[in-house]
């Protein structure tokens, strides 16, 4: 590889928000200028829940049109949804008998998505870091960007790879992936409440930016957000203990590709009456072009799906050639 190579999936949530946006998708589009990118919608892990079917084939579309408009190029980067490339899932029955059951119980996000009743959890939704490792793996990736809620399904990987070189004796077959957390990307939070992650499951809409938001929601939802009583404060102590305060000086530095400091050197001792009118700015100039796009190119279904399909077709020669080693490695024969 003359690049190194990032893999990453999203999940076809359908309408994104500024959260998917600032802390995946962004830095997305500027990685594949510097590396092999390979970008996955994962729909076989949107599955460990019920979905409606209808709605999850719109989702996907959804997806990849606000990867598109966000800027992502499919002539740069390989854009597929997992379902298509089949290899995704048999590496994953492979990675299932070679992870251990201790592993698994010790991932704090089932814990948490399993909530108490953890027998009436789907296994699907156990195991499927497995098929995260599997994902990344069936194309030797070198480097993930992850941010602090995925790093302990990066260490899976990372030890299911080890453990593979070393039971089948393969020294440096499976890389052992590398993260890539950028240290100018911070969790966007509820606009309604600053210790929560922004996210479409939160009941008020007004909670988050959505991708397909027009100038005047967008004006409202800002003007609505959580504050407190206080002014900007000019230095970064200031923030502590100010969760929404320091969530949309966040977004604005991150918007902006600036600092904190600078932010907070510009409108340090002002309050937040003014800083929202432009914070409302930046949103709309950065957002509302991504929503007119990925309107237009819903519009346009048969193109989204030739998408698809070519980068399928992409990802598909490279984990079938991987593939067939894996299982020459492990005593499988595969005729096809």
């Amino acid at each position: 590889m003359s690049k190194k190579r990032v893999f990453s999936g999203v999940q076809p949530t359908g309408n994104l928000h500024l959260g998917n946006y600032l802390g995946a998708i962004k830095n997305f589009v500027d990685l594949q200028n510097k590396f092999e990118c390979i970008y996955c919608i994962v729909d076989l892990h949107a599955i460990t829940n019920h979905q409606d079917p209808k709605k999850l084939k719109l989702n996907i579309l959804e997806t990849i049109a606000s990867f598109i408009a966000s800027g992502l190029n499919p002539k740069k980067s390989i854009i597929f949804n997992q379902a298509s490339v089949a290899a995704h899932s048999e590496l994953a029955w492979i990675f299932n008998c070679v992870a251990r059951i201790g592993w698994m119980n010790r991932m704090t996000q089932f814990k948490e998505k399993a909530g108490e009743n953890k027998e009436n959890a789907s296994v699907g939704l156990m195991v499927y870091p497995n098929l995260m490792a599997a994902d990344i793996l069936l194309y030797k990736a070198t480097h993930v960007p992850v941010g602090e809620d995925q790093k302990q399904h990066l260490e899976l990987t990372r030890n299911i790879a080890k453990k593979f070189n070393n039971d089948f004796n393969c020294k440096d077959y499976f890389p052992i992936v590398e993260p890539l957390i950028s240290k100018e990307v911070s969790r966007v939070m509820s606009l309604r409440d600053g210790k929560k992650k922004m996210s479409k499951s939160e009941n008020s809409d007004y909670s988050r930016i959505n991708l397909k938001d027009d100038k005047d929601l967008i004006d409202q939802k800002i003007k609505k957000s959580k504050t407190d009583a206080a002014s900007i404060p000019s230095e970064i102590n200031g923030l502590k203990n100010r969760d929404e305060a320091a969530n949309l000086i966040s977004i604005y530095a991150s918007i902006n590709n600036i600092r904190v400091e600078q932010v907070l050197k510009e409108f340090g001792g002002k309050n937040f009456s003014t800083f929202k009118s432009k914070l409302t700015e930046s949103i709309v100039e950065k957002i509302c072009p991504i929503g007119k796009e990925i309107k237009k190119l819903l519009q346009d279904t048969n193109y989204l799906h030739k998408t698809l399909e070519n980068g399928s077709k992409k990802a598909d020669l490279i984990a079938k050639s991987n593939l067939k080693e894996i299982y020459e490695i492990i005593g499988l024969t595969k005729f096809s």
